[in-house]
């Protein structure tokens, strides 16, 4: 009983304290933002940090700083653009009460475009919170392979496969196919320049293109009346798509010298690698156990140990020890990545999960229309988008969008969970 009277009155000082000035300022101008509090908080935490992070730039050089206001650099750009036009809508609400009616109707003009600009920024915002997919900067392997509905599904896997690569072709995305495979139909016909296909791999090899067609994986559906169909029945049938970042085969020369980038493999912090000297061993006549030209690096947060004694000569065996650690440390990124690639790969879609119900996109021939179930995009001109033209973007862009917006509510239900936890923190620790 002593202590709940005991929060109360920590509770009854807290409410009794005035709001601060500068708190009502920033509560009325949140209020006109279509951003969600917590998430305008969490930027303009992650800001101060990016303005800090480049005064300390200025003076010294620090790597992990370099790479840490790298990652800070689209929030706090997306927050400034966000934050002027905020203030230009301000601005130009304080206009309409103008005893100027010129001013006034150029400020009306202004205000629904401004508005809109304000949206399309608080998106932008929004989508720069959330964490940036590891793989996003990869290029990426399309794998295509047909579901349930017989030789149907094939036929249409393969109109997916090609639906893709002209979509690549048209916006200039450098692609490749690894493995096309058909079987052989008989004489079952699919439609026009359709083939029975059994599985078909295309890489898509420029930088990024993993992020633009990861949200293309899940169950394609089709709606149609196949050319051998007598009675004119519609058949469903369904088509699954693999999206998987994909590695090099062998790190390049000019990765191999791009060391000193701390987002590369390659990099390794100095300060984390444990240098010892050490007197070689084994043959060698008179220079053995006489100089310390041996050295041996331990980088600290793997436990990787290399140990270069070939050389007489210190430096010389340093610089192999470095290039030796770079690799083996890289190739450990490397498979790490790998792992959590085919982990991906299982999680995106299983054989488990081959089914007609996990569809992410219909195919209706018959109502010249194609829907994304998941971002609710609704479009016609079917054929144009079995070509990749405009109307596929349409659909991609929105599937884009929804993954933007599934981990935005996921950001936000995290924020609000912290933030929370915190006003908890304070009441029962204010004095």
């Amino acid at each position: 009983m002593f202590r709940s009277q005991w929060v109360c009155r920590r509770c009854a000082n807290a409410l009794a304290q005035p709001l601060r000035p500068q708190f009502l300022r920033q509560v009325s101008t949140d209020a006109h933002s279509a951003l969600p509090p917590v998430l305008l908080q969490r930027a303009r935490s992650i800001a101060e940090e990016h303005s800090a992070l480049s005064a300390s730039l200025a003076t010294s050089f620090d790597p992990k700083a370099a790479k840490r206001l790298g990652e800070l650099s689209r929030v706090a750009t997306a927050l400034h653009a966000f934050e002027s036009a905020q203030s230009s809508l301000t601005e130009l609400k304080s206009l309409l009460s103008s005893p100027d009616a010129e001013l006034r109707q150029l400020a009306s003009d202004e205000l629904a475009s401004t508005q809109d600009q304000l949206t399309s920024l608080s998106t932008a915002l929004s989508a720069s919170l959330t964490p940036r997919d590891p793989f996003a900067h990869m290029p990426c392997l399309v794998e295509v392979r047909p579901g349930p509905g017989g030789l149907e599904g094939r036929y249409f896997a393969d109109t997916i496969y090609k639906m893709y690569r002209q979509y690549c072709a048209r916006v200039g995305l450098r692609s490749n196919t690894v493995k096309y495979e058909t079987v052989d139909a008989g004489d079952s016909g699919g439609a026009a320049n359709e083939s029975p296909l059994a599985e078909a791999v295309f890489e898509v090899t420029e930088p990024g293109a993993y992020d633009l067609f990861r949200s293309e994986a899940g169950m394609h559906r089709v709606q149609r009346i196949p050319s051998t169909e007598r009675s004119g029945r519609t058949h469903t049938s369904a088509v699954a798509v693999w999206v998987l970042p994909s590695f090099p085969e062998n790190a390049t020369a000019e990765q191999e010298a791009d060391f000193n980038d701390p987002t590369s493999d390659f990099y390794i912090d100095p300060k984390e690698v444990r240098s010892e000297k050490m007197r070689a061993g084994g043959a060698g006549g008179q220079h053995v156990n006489k100089t310390e030209s041996a050295i041996r690096l331990t980088h600290i947060p793997t436990g990787t140990v290399v140990s270069m004694q070939d050389s007489r000569s210190q430096h010389r065996n340093r610089e192999d020890a470095w290039k030796l650690l770079r690799s083996r440390v890289a190739m450990q990124r490397r498979e790490e990545k790998e792992e959590q690639a085919w982990a991906l790969r299982n999680s995106v879609l299983s054989r488990e999960r081959i089914t007609r119900g996990d569809k992410i996109r219909t195919y209706n021939y018959q109502q010249d229309r194609c829907t994304d179930h998941r971002s609710g995009c609704d479009v016609h001109n079917l054929p144009n988008v079995l070509e990749g033209g405009e109307t596929l973007d349409r659909l991609m862009q929105s599937a884009k969008e929804w993954l933007v917006g599934r981990d935005v509510k996921a950001l936000i239900e995290e924020e609000e969970v912290a933030a929370a936890e915190r006003e908890r923190e304070f009441v029962w620790n204010r004095p």
